[in-house]
């Protein structure tokens, strides 16, 4: 006899109340739950959650407070409090949303909880996708956000430059991506000095790994991320305070990595290279010095004025790389400047370009898909400020101004062929939780340049039909 089928569990609705709608909803509510609510206070303040008994105590409806934000079209996070304020359970919303994908990934990303090191049970929160979702589509990149998370909240003990490498080799294999990868003194061998003269203190070798995904016809696409899986300063070594948090400097790597992550399993037709300098800056007596001067891939001579300036170093040698082949688009992603910082806080990264057009798009895409940036001027006469009396160029800006444009122009002296090109200074972290959003590790702008590129391939795809 087969065995016995349990039928499906109901979904609990979630109720979406604005202020608006908070006039008139009551009096729909059957009398328990009116009665309660009414008891409890509830007010439709935005991210407020009251779940309403039935008539036989069980949780019948939850009321989910929006504020005036009637559809969550400025706040589409705001169902990630849902992730981590309601009890263990499946749920479904009830309203009209503006953007129900993006709604239904502010939950999917609320979910995430970094346990790799830590036990014990958590809340079973499911929600069903909402109508008018891509449910797949949304959860994939949901799973690739999570998964360059993970990479980012993991410590350097467990995510050497082998382990990052590694990372990205099992992700390349997933997709079928052809994949080169050198170590260590080959480095030299190769051509990239830079990268070799960071990462050679550190017991775990220095590398550069590359993947290469898609139709050799489409249009060239280059993802450069910065990896330097711990970051000490240097022989300019950080204070504690701000070594703390020094894991999460291999957050460009994991930025391109969730970035190429959604646009391979989503099918982009595109011509996909991804490019990780990877290393460890480390101290010890083969540690490179202030006032060092190094030959660069691209020709240019560099005179380090500050060791704790490293990833626009391994940067430069990568940028390099990707130029030769005169790509159509080249981002980088790099946790790059504290004056970026300043400017515009953790949440807000400033990305760079002297592509108008694009620049528009990127703005635009950021806002739709509430993975939001902020454009900085690549301002040419602050280009002086890195001038050298012993080499073509210094590595820090002199006075101490505009640290993060100054950076950005060092890093455009390496791409001289590229159609259109774009960095990204990434924070990289989210210091205090917000809603689809945990502490911890953050790839900003992943899902923005994966969105933009998914869009410009279709575009181009119904120009040709």
């Amino acid at each position: 006899m087969p065995a016995k089928v349990s039928a499906p569990t109901a979904s609990t609705p979630i109720l979406l109340v604005s202020e608006a709608s908070w006039k008139t909803l009551p009096a729909t509510l059957d009398p328990t739950a009116r009665a309660f609510a009414e008891a409890s206070g509830f007010q439709p303040k935005s991210g407020r959650i009251l779940p309403l008994p039935g008539p036989t105590g069980a949780i019948a409806s939850v009321l989910f407070g929006t504020g005036s934000d009637a559809s969550l079209a400025d706040t589409p996070f705001l169902t990630g409090k849902l992730a981590t304020d309601l009890p263990a359970g499946r749920y479904r919303l009830v309203g009209a949303l503006a953007n129900p994908a993006t709604a239904y990934l502010g939950f999917l990303l609320g979910r995430y909880r970094f346990a790799r090191y830590k036990t014990g049970e958590t809340n079973a929160v499911t929600l069903d996708a909402p109508d008018g979702c891509d449910a797949p589509a949304t959860e994939t990149i949901a799973r690739a956000v999570c998964a360059g998370r993970d990479l980012i909240n993991t410590p350097a003990n467990d995510l050497t430059t082998a382990d990052l490498a590694a990372a990205a080799r099992a992700l390349a294999r997933k997709h079928g991506a052809e994949i080169t990868e050198i170590i260590g003194d080959d480095l030299l061998k190769q051509n990239f000095p830079l990268i070799h003269a960071v990462g050679r203190a550190s017991l775990v070798p220095p590398r550069l790994i590359e993947f290469r995904w898609g139709d050799r016809k489409a249009p060239k696409v280059t993802l450069v991320g910065k990896g330097v899986v711990f970051d000490t300063g240097g022989l300019n070594l950080k204070p504690d305070s701000s070594m703390l948090l020094m894991k999460k400097d291999m957050g460009g790597a994991a930025t391109a990595l969730t970035a190429a992550d959604i646009l391979m399993s989503l099918g982009a037709n595109i011509n996909l290279r991804v490019i990780l300098p990877i290393v460890e800056n480390s101290v010890a007596g083969g540690a490179f010095r202030p006032g060092d001067i190094y030959p660069s891939r691209k020709g240019i001579s560099v005179e380090i004025g500050n060791t704790d300036a490293e990833g626009r170093l391994i940067l430069a040698d990568a940028l390099a790389l990707a130029d030769e082949d005169k790509p159509d688009l080249l981002f980088d992603f790099a946790t790059l400047t504290g004056a970026a910082r300043v400017a515009l806080g953790p949440d807000l990264p400033p990305f760079f370009t002297d592509d108008e057009t694009l620049a528009g798009e990127i703005a635009a895409t950021g806002l739709a898909e509430n993975d939001p940036v902020w454009r900085l001027p690549l301002w040419t006469p602050y280009q002086s400020m890195l001038d050298s009396k012993s080499a073509d160029m210094n590595n820090v800006g002199a006075g101490g101004f505009a640290g993060s444009v100054t950076a950005a122009l060092f890093l455009k002296r390496f791409v001289t062929e590229t159609k259109s090109y774009v960095h990204f200074d990434i924070y990289g972290w989210v210091p205090s939780a917000k809603p689809g959003r945990p502490e911890g590790g953050e790839p900003q702008a992943a899902r923005l340049v994966a969105a933009l590129l998914m869009a410009r391939a279709n575009q181009k795809a119904a120009r040709e039909k």
